[in-house]
């Protein structure tokens, strides 16, 4: 696609990674569309956001995935569209509503790249994950299903662990700050995983939608010095704090049975939680040849690392 400037339209860009990649395409110099929905009633923080994006030169685009025409009128004036809606289901799992924009993308017949809501494991390598929470994979391949009948070139994003929900909980679930005092690991703790800082998930974004070499693959951000476990995680923070904090752990067992008492969206989270960190389903893979690693196609990024994203809630 050449390194000139390009229109990226992207939906969802109030979100929490959708803002984000706002922000990546305008400091990357792209002329950049944000779609919303005219019912924005009285969310006064989106409009704010929406006015803040405006100010540092976004276009701001009406449109609705309940208006086709809208959707079409938006993805003709771009060259890449990118899609950050929510597939968290604790928030709204909205992944299938992707299948209209496909639809539009497809008939406005202009658009250069298309980058799907994904950004977290890749689904292609979760064909074995347990209910509830395969349907979140599941829905992710009916949209590359979709995207690539539709001869869509595209480009697929796993970011694996966004180190605001795993970091900051010290890979508990439904923690978001470390304690000082106590954690609870998740079986041995050993399992590694891989974890991004949410501002370098979009600079990296925003770098492939250039990119040749990403056209049609799925990209993998996995900076080599954040595969880390649960356990070196926790080390790392005892490390900043100058202190050990007392250990306790769940099983396997354990944490399935107490999973099963929850309601059906926090069930979808938790069967996350265990493919990723009693599994280790995010580095138990070798990238083939339908992937690449961003941090070895971009090493001009100095991306943000474990112990320097946790030093912020010091």
């Amino acid at each position: 696609m050449g390194a000139e400037k390009r229109k990226v339209l992207i939906v969802g860009g109030t979100g929490y990674l959708g803002k984000r990649l706002v922000k990546a395409s305008l400091a990357a110099g792209h002329q950049t569309y944000v779609l919303h929905r005219p019912e924005i009633g009285v969310d006064i923080d989106k409009v704010q956001l929406l006015l803040s994006f405006k100010h540092q030169g976004a276009h701001l685009l009406t449109g609705s995935f309940d208006d086709h025409h809208s959707l079409v009128n938006a993805v003709k004036l771009v060259d890449v569209v990118i899609c950050a809606i929510s597939g968290v289901h604790i928030r709204t799992h909205q992944i299938l509503l992707q299948l209209k924009l496909v639809h539009a993308i497809k008939e406005a017949g202009n658009v250069k790249r298309f980058l799907p809501s994904e950004f977290g494991t890749d689904p292609a390598k979760m064909d074995k994950a347990m209910e509830p929470g395969r349907i979140t994979f599941d829905d992710k391949m009916k949209v590359r299903k979709a995207i690539e009948e539709a001869g869509i070139p595209h480009t697929y994003v796993s970011a694996n662990c966004f180190a605001g929900y795993f970091l900051g909980g010290l890979c508990q679930p439904g923690q978001i700050l470390p304690s000082k005092y106590h954690v609870v690991l998740l079986g041995d703790g050993n399992p590694p995983a891989i974890y991004v800082d949410e501002d370098d998930i979009a600079m990296y974004t925003i770098k492939a939608i250039d990119d040749p070499r990403t056209l049609n693959k799925t990209v993998y951000i996995s900076p080599p010095k954040n595969i880390l476990s649960q356990r070196q995680v926790v080390e790392i923070w005892e490390k900043l704090i100058g202190k050990e904090l007392h250990k306790s752990s769940i099983s396997k067992e354990e944490f399935l049975a107490a999973m099963k008492e929850q309601d059906y969206a926090e069930q979808v989270g938790l069967t996350h939680y265990y493919h990723v960190c009693y599994e280790g389903c995010l580095t138990n893979f070798e990238i083939g040849d339908g992937g690449v690693e961003a941090s070895q196609l971009y090493p001009e990024i100095n991306y943000t690392t474990v112990e320097q994203y946790m030093r912020r809630y010091l």
